[in-house]
């Protein structure tokens, strides 16, 4: 069994940082990709950054070159740094996980089996 477990969001101003993380709690394998995933209020849940078993990491594009996911060497925590945030980032974030090394479209919710609570993100202008 796996578990995700998002912390970090809050409310920041036009132009502010905030870094999420995913902590991953399992019973056996880890998973070896993993994506931040958020849905606005009235929107469809978006991909927003991703890790493949090879730690290539893809991105929206809204969001390159202000986004920066990442992990730590034991993979049990999942990182997203957001720097320049903007007020269209405003969304609930999610966590996600999959069960294999290597997917398709890792932008793509479906490819993803485990997924965290999700946490609030709000940036005001």
């Amino acid at each position: 069994q796996v578990q995700l477990m998002e912390s970090g969001g809050g409310s920041v101003q036009t132009g502010g940082s905030l870094r999420l993380s995913c902590v991953v709690s399992a019973d056996a394998n880890i998973p070896s990709v993993m994506g931040w995933f958020r849905q606005a209020p009235g929107k469809e849940r978006e991909g927003v950054a991703a890790l493949n078993g090879d730690e290539i990491a893809t991105y929206v594009d809204s969001v390159k070159g202000r986004f920066t996911i990442s992990r730590d060497n034991a993979k049990t925590t999942l990182f997203l740094q957001m720097n320049s945030l903007k007020p269209a980032d405003t969304a609930m974030y999610y966590c996600a996980g999959s069960q294999w090394r290597l997917v398709p479209n890792p932008m793509d919710d479906h490819e993803y089996n485990y997924w965290g609570q999700g946490i609030q993100v709000t940036v005001s202008s």
